[in-house]
C-alpha cells in the first residue's frame, strides 16, 4: 500500500518564502513520516500552501493539533460557542454581507504579545473574492541578514515590549479589562534565533510597542525604521489565494498582512484561522 509520504510533493513558489504542497488530503491524519516532511518544509519555506482542501472547523482543528497545542484567541477573536479556537476572519458585517472593511492590513506576527508567541498560523480560505484579497509575507530572516554589522551589534541584546492594548489603541479602540488581563504586555528579544536552523530573524510588527533600552519615542521610531527596512519588496512573498487553499506559516520569522486589493463592499472574504502555541523566543 502506498504511503502518504510517497504522494507528497513540495513545489517552491518563491525564493523569498512559500511552497505549495501537492498530494495531501488534510481531512485524513498524517503518518509520522509525512508529518515530519511537512514540518521540515514549513521550516525551510516558512509558508506552506496546501491546495484543494475542504475542511470543516473540526477537521481544521484536528489537522492543526498534529503539530502542537492550539493557541487561544483574545476575547474579541474567539470563535462561536462550539469552536472557540477557530477564529473566523471576514469582511462581513452583522447582516452577513460585505462591510467594505478588511482587517489586519498592518504588518504583524500573530500572538507576539503572548508569553509563548505563536509557532504557526493555519488559515483556510472558505469564501474568497474572484480576484485579490491576497496575504503578503515579509521574511524577517532575510531582513535581518541584510542589516549591516553595526545594526546587528546594536540590536542583538535589545528587547521589545509587545502589547495587545497598544495594538487596540492603534486601531482606534480601547482594549477591555478582560483583554488586558488575558494579554498583558510581554518583552521578547528583537533578534530571535530559529531553533531548527540557527538563523536569526527580527521579531516585531504591529503588536510591538517600544524597545526596552531607550526612551519610548526613540524606541518607537527605531522600530518604524526597522519595519520600513524589513518590508521592502525584495523581502516579500505575496500569496494569491486559490479556492481550497490552506496556508500554514511560521510566525517566528515572518510578518504578514492582508491586502485589500478587491472591492470589499461587494465581495465576501471569509477564512478560518487556527494558531499553534510556540516557545519562548531566544
Amino acid at each position: 500500500m502506498m504511503m502518504v509520504l510517497d504522494r507528497l510533493e513540495l513545489r517552491p513558489l518563491s525564493p523569498i518564502a512559500g511552497a505549495e504542497v501537492i498530494g495531501l488530503d488534510l481531512r485524513r491524519p498524517l503518518d509520522a513520516a509525512t508529518r515530519e516532511a511537512v514540518y521540515a518544509g514549513f521550516v525551510r519555506h516558512h509558508v506552506l500552501a496546501f491546495r484543494d482542501q475542504d475542511l470543516s472547523k473540526d477537521e481544521q482543528v484536528a489537522f492543526t493539533e498534529q503539530f502542537g497545542t492550539l493557541e487561544r484567541h483574545v476575547a474579541r477573536n474567539r470563535g462561536p460557542g462550539d469552536h472557540p479556537l477557530v477564529h473566523v476572519v471576514s469582511n462581513l458585517g452583522p447582516d452577513g454581507e460585505p462591510s467594505g472593511k478588511v482587517a489586519s492590513q498592518k504588518w504583524h506576527t500573530d500572538k507576539s504579545f503572548r508569553e509563548l508567541p505563536s509557532l504557526a498560523t493555519i488559515l483556510h480560505a472558505r469564501i474568497m473574492p474572484p480576484q485579490g484579497g491576497d496575504t503578503c509575507f515579509a521574511n524577517m530572516i532575510l531582513a535581518y541578514e541584510a542589516l549591516d554589522a553595526a545594526d546587528k551589534a546594536e540590536l542583538g541584546k535589545v528587547g521589545v515590549i509587545h502589547s495587545w492594548e497598544l495594538s487596540c489603541r492603534k486601531a482606534g479602540r480601547q482594549a477591555t479589562p478582560e483583554e488586558i488581563a488575558d494579554a498583558p504586555p510581554m518583552t521578547h528579544p528583537l533578534v530571535r534565533t530559529q531553533p531548527e536552523t540557527g538563523r536569526k530573524s527580527l521579531f516585531m510588527g504591529e503588536h510591538a510597542s517600544h524597545l526596552d533600552d531607550r526612551p519610548f519615542a526613540e524606541g518607537r521610531a527605531r522600530l518604524a525604521e526597522l519595519e520600513a527596512h524589513a518590508t521592502q519588496e525584495r523581502f516579500i512573498y505575496r500569496h494569491r489565494w486559490r479556492p481550497g487553499d490552506v496556508l500554514m506559516w511560521d510566525n517566528r520569522c515572518l510578518l504578514h498582512r492582508a491586502d485589500a486589493n478587491f472591492d470589499a463592499a461587494l465581495h465576501k472574504r471569509v477564512l478560518h484561522r487556527t494558531c499553534l502555541r510556540g516557545a519562548a523566543p531566544a
